[in-house]
């Protein structure tokens, strides 16, 4: 039946398709704003390293993540995401000033500032949707986040490039505070009663700590987590030898597009099945799937032949995202509400920094050995991995294996 689309399922809820239309439009100009601020830098300094910096004040803010969730804990989260919306569409527009290689430092404040708002917003969302979206219409809005943000990463990109060619980077930044006001419009529109916390008795740090002890204290939580931030490390490492792989295959460092675009799809395919998936088969078993998938995917791109490469890319694209969906759905649903945002954006922190550590170690390791030699080596770690979390799945009976906590991701 068409309603068992997810989509359709989705979109016949008020809220879910509320939330879900603001996070769209949000993805779109976050994703432009990505690419043209590397360029721009670009075009202000000359220089091929400076534009690595746009990505590293972007990501910066993840290592507070446990500190900045605990915001998300102490208010309202409706009013809080709308602030943050509209405190970001305010902020982007003053990069008009930025005219000259001297004021760089007001772009890397904004996007630090973006970072930062990122993860206290993700954190807020997390629980925001549970106390809006139906719990049997939260798998397919889990998976269909996955496929908005990474289809936005296939087209935004475009938008952006285009807009900076024509009219600048404060055209762009303008695009994206617009995205945000619109945002900030569908999270208004939410129907939900939210009172506001009660404060513990500790300061911040003992709240901060709170949410770190549940998460890595939860039996069902931690072996998640940890499977998504060694995911997540071996998955950059990879990345890292892909300009090596082009080459080896002999093409231009360009074909490299090609192969991120076939990945995107495999990822916009992974959203769409993730929420029966992960019904059918639990969370432990669908992310142990995942990762062996992007296991044998990383090790046949040691392989010299454009198809194999092209199936890798779409294999990598459907599997990765497995591990995601299911840590973070099983983080929402086994967290207690007044914990919940410090619990999401602790386990952010711990699944998305090993990224970080991934592409800065993986530079270096391109340049001592072949892809030939790495790619089977990061491909073993990955099954391993997934046979331990397997082990861990197939150790818990069934009927908590099949439990909510696993069967409805977000």
């Amino acid at each position: 039946m068409t309603t068992s689309w997810p989509l359709l399922r989705v979109l016949r809820d008020r809220d879910a398709a509320l939330y879900l239309t603001g996070l769209t439009v949000s993805a779109f100009g976050t994703s432009s704003l990505s690419l043209a601020a590397g360029v721009w830098v670009r075009d202000l300094t000359g220089s091929d390293s400076l534009p690595a910096l746009c990505v590293f004040a972007a990501w910066a803010p993840a290592l507070a993540g446990p500190v900045l969730g605990t915001i998300a804990d102490r208010v309202r989260r409706k009013p809080l995401l709308i602030g943050l919306d509209l405190g970001l569409a305010a902020a982007l527009p003053t990069l008009f000033c930025l005219r000259s290689p001297d004021g760089l430092w007001l772009l890397f404040t904004v996007l630090l500032l973006y970072g930062t708002v990122a993860v206290v917003a993700e954190a807020a969302e997390s629980a925001l949707v549970v106390a809006t979206v139906p719990e049997d219409l939260r798998g397919d809005l889990g998976g269909l986040r996955t496929t908005v943000t990474e289809g936005m990463k296939l087209v935004a990109p475009l938008t952006g490039a285009g807009l900076y060619a024509a009219f600048g980077g404060p055209a762009v930044a303008c695009l994206d505070a617009g995205t945000f006001v619109v945002a900030a419009g569908m999270c208004a529109l939410l129907r939900v009663h939210e009172e506001r916390p009660v404060r513990p008795g500790g300061d911040w740090r003992a709240e901060t700590a709170e949410g770190v002890r549940y998460l890595w204290g939860h039996p069902g939580l931690r072996p998640l987590v940890r499977a998504g931030g060694t995911t997540m490390l071996l998955a950059s490492l990879s990345s890292t030898t892909v300009y090596a792989v082009v080459d080896r295959l002999g093409h231009t460092p360009a074909w490299t597009g090609v192969l991120y675009s076939v990945q995107g799809a495999g990822s916009v395919t992974a959203g769409l099945v993730s929420g029966a998936a992960l019904r059918r088969f639990g969370g432990r078993r669908f992310a142990a799937a995942g990762i062996a998938l992007t296991a044998l995917a990383v090790a046949a791109r040691a392989v010299p032949v454009d198809a194999v490469a092209l199936a890798s890319a779409a294999a990598i694209g459907l599997g990765l995202p497995c591990v995601l969906v299911a840590a973070f759905t099983a983080v929402q649903r086994e967290t207690p509400g007044p914990l919940l945002g410090r619990a999401t954006a602790t386990a952010n922190t711990l699944v998305f920094t090993p990224n970080v550590i991934g592409l800065a170690a993986g530079a270096g390791l391109v340049e001592l050995a072949s892809p030939a030699v790495l790619l089977p080596l990061y491909g073993l770690a990955l099954l391993v991995t997934a046979a331990r979390l397997l082990q861990r799945a197939d150790s818990v009976p069934r009927t908590t294996a099949r439990s909510r906590s696993d069967a409805n991701p977000t």
